[in-house]
């Protein structure tokens, strides 16, 4: 096990309401949901050193804390490629623990994706700047690959090719996921479950993506409370020890369209991420009791199992079909009805979910947790976890 694994725990989870049009701006959201993680954590603001977001936050470190009386930080960092940061927000705030350059974190993520900035429109209609990123992406608007959706559907029709995959197939996680979200009172489609035919039957985006083959837009903020292992002994709830954490850029990573790789079909940079997570916690796949992987397309969530060693290449199908991710299964999903079904934080509320597995205070509590691997967004450079009840 590597040094940073059991040095800190996630201690403190706080959220705002999840919508699709908030009425307030993005640095309240931020705000609202900071507080709340500090209030569950039992913790003041005044006892925050560090903070940690993502590049995409639209509220600065200094604004939130002036806002809510966070006091002097001394440490403080931003992580890059939009969902892939999620646990890589919990990864900078834990390294930090681990070299002592703070021992009170905030991570956190808020934005008004629905009713402000979409991210799901793409490139098209952006406004021009003169980045890297901009000028890459120009080659590739003109021949109608535009956004995420058009993206990912590119890499899905090769694994469809490749290993004999279905639209069916990935319609299955989405029935999954809805299953879970019914159930969960915080989630945008509560009560609200799919069948398969819905799946089918809801209409193309990017062929071979149907409508609930994509994630939902949100508006809304998440933030979770990083503590040393010192500071975690004497809080009210139970720790969500930090065993794993870490973050990948495989070989000619590209954002969500890395199509000059040798092959299309999996994701390089996740299975960088699964062997130092195995490696740093000591764990293994079938250790893991439950699984929240990011589902902003369902065929990325096939892939995921794949090249974290749930299954064999390709074999992600059956290891679904067999019905091993179901609540009674061998490895839970999204118990909380991921971002298909629960709500779009980038992330950050998969993570949340994760805190609330270890607790044993999901709404679809399964039997015995005691470790959770959690993925961040795929196809850009991704980061994940591994959160344990025991250090």
């Amino acid at each position: 096990m590597s040094a940073i694994s059991g040095t800190s725990a996630i201690v403190g989870i706080g959220a705002t309401e999840f919508s699709k049009a908030s009425g307030r701006s993005e640095l309240q959201l931020a705000c609202e949901s900071v507080v709340a993680a500090l209030d569950d954590a039992g913790i003041h603001p005044s006892e925050v050193n560090g903070m940690v977001s993502f590049t995409m936050e639209s509220s600065s470190e200094i604004h939130v804390a002036r806002s809510i009386g966070i006091k002097e930080q001394t440490f403080f960092s931003r992580v890059a490629h939009g969902g892939g940061a999620a646990c890589g927000t919990v990864a900078h705030a834990a390294a930090a623990i681990t070299a002592g350059l703070a021992d009170v974190v905030v991570c956190w993520r808020a934005f008004n994706e629905r009713s402000g900035q979409r991210f799901g429109l793409g490139q098209a209609d952006r406004p021009m700047d003169i980045s890297a990123d901009r000028a890459y992406y120009s080659w590739l608007t003109p021949y109608g690959l535009s956004t995420p959706a058009q993206w990912v559907a590119m890499a899905a029709q090769r694994y469809m090719h490749e290993y004999g995959a279905t639209s069916r197939d990935f319609g299955q996680i989405a029935v999954i996921d809805r299953k879970h979200a019914a159930t969960n009172p915080h989630a945008w489609f509560h009560k609200r479950p799919i069948t398969i035919e819905d799946h089918q039957n809801s209409r193309w985006i990017a062929e071979p993506l149907h409508l609930l083959d994509c994630c939902q837009e949100t508006d809304g903020g998440q933030a979770l409370i990083v503590v040393s292992a010192e500071r975690a002994k004497d809080l009210k709830h139970k720790p969500a020890w930090v065993t794993g954490a870490s973050q990948g850029i495989a070989e000619d990573q590209l954002m969500m369209t890395s199509y000059y790789r040798p092959e299309i079909t999996g994701l390089p940079e996740m299975k960088l991420v699964a062997d130092q997570l195995w490696e740093q916690s000591g764990r293994r796949p079938d250790d893991m009791d439950a699984a929240i992987l990011y589902d902003h397309f369902t065929p990325f969530v096939l892939t995921q199992l794949e090249e974290l060693g749930f299954c064999g290449r390709g074999e992600a199908k059956d290891f679904i079909a067999d019905g091993h991710l179901d609540t009674d299964g061998k490895l839970p999903l999204n118990t909380h009805g991921g971002q298909l079904g629960e709500a779009y934080l980038h992330g950050m509320n998969g993570i949340a979910e994760a805190v609330r597995l270890i607790r044993g205070e999901s709404v679809n509590q399964p039997k015995q947790v005691d470790d959770v691997v959690v993925t961040a967004g795929t196809g850009v450079p991704t980061s994940g976890l591994v959160l344990s009840a025991d250090r």
